[in-house]
């Protein structure tokens, strides 16, 4: 009967020995799948949600910071029908932020990937729990800037290499081989005429250097002249001018008074050209002294008369006034 019951209970060991097996291999394998999905099976950290429109490669298990210190990670991303993806916070401390705190996704680096910071804001709204969803905003990295930046630039870039392009094309298009030869010949006759004027510029050297005593004496001459002619300024200066220009206004104060005498009829000249009556005897005069002049022309032996044998004079006779009328016929 002892015999029988040993191989009853091997029997009865083996079995809980399998089933222990079992229950810890699966426990092990629960406990490996939770830590490759980034989950505690007897975690107390808190979880947060945030949401984002691109996560840019943003991964499970990327760190989360507050301030530069690392207080959890990300748990789990999923893309939701809008196209928009929720994102799952682990936060291992305990520090305590307000709930208006923004979720910043941010690069680690120039070419460090992505990772996740909490903003925290200093304001009196409530402290955030385990199951808010806080706010989040975008970063722009170092790369996206120098896009941002290039983008505009690069446009900028093409329009003035087709500006270029249509420049040389133009440049081209109007310096054909004719207008090149001709500037090829224009330079030509510009170095030629440098050279002509270098060459003109060493003969004037050589005429000054050669005639340098001469000029020099002409410029002395030259200095002498100008003191001269100060000298004979001065002179000029230093004579009587005043007296002179006093007697110059005096004799032309005396002439402006003879004039104002004769247009007053002051005086002999005055009177002849003032006075009418004069005037007009003198004009009667003067025709007188003209027919008589003229009659002595005409009748000269009226006035002089010899006669050797006494004979009588002739009685004097008024000539006849000729007639000056036209010939009607």
């Amino acid at each position: 009967m002892f015999s029988s019951q040993i191989p009853k209970k091997l029997k009865i060991s083996r079995e809980i020995k399998t089933a222990l097996l079992v229950i810890t291999s699966s426990i092990l394998l629960y406990v490996g799948i939770s830590y490759l999905m980034s989950k505690s099976l007897l975690s107390t950290d808190r979880i947060f949600y945030t949401e984002y429109n691109d996560v840019g490669g943003l991964v499970p298990s990327t760190k989360v910071s507050i301030n530069g210190n690392a207080v959890g990670k990300i748990q789990d991303i999923q893309l939701q029908p809008s196209g928009k993806s929720i994102v799952t916070l682990s936060l291992e401390h305990d520090f305590q932020f307000s709930k208006n705190s923004i979720v910043q996704l941010q690069e680690n680096g120039f070419i460090g990937g992505k990772s996740l910071a909490i903003l925290l804001k200093k304001d009196n709204a409530a402290i955030a729990v385990s199951g808010d969803t806080l706010p989040s905003v975008v970063q722009v990295g170092m790369i996206d800037g120098f896009k941002n930046q290039f983008t505009p630039l690069q446009a900028k870039m093409e329009r003035m290499i087709v500006s270029a392009d249509s420049l040389l094309t133009a440049v081209n298009t109007i310096l054909d081989v004719e207008t090149r030869n001709n500037i090829k010949n224009s330079i030509s006759e510009l170095n030629t005429t440098i050279t002509s004027f270098k060459r003109a510029s060493n003969t004037l050297n050589s005429i000054l250097d050669t005639n340098k005593e001469k000029l020099d004496n002409t410029f002395a001459n030259v200095d002498n002249i100008t003191a001269n002619l100060s000298k004979v300024s001065d002179s000029l200066a230093s004579l009587e001018l005043n007296k002179t220009i006093k007697k110059l206004q005096a004799t032309i104060s005396d002439f402006d008074a003879i004039v104002i005498g004769i247009e007053n009829g002051e005086g002999s000249v005055g009177k002849l050209l003032k006075d009418e009556a004069l005037y007009n005897n003198l004009t009667g005069a003067s025709l007188q002294l003209e027919e008589l002049l003229q009659d002595m022309k005409l009748n000269p032996k009226r006035y002089v008369h010899f006669s050797l044998f006494g004979k009588r004079a002739k009685q004097y006779e008024k000539p006849k006034e000729e007639d000056n009328t036209p010939n009607k016929n």
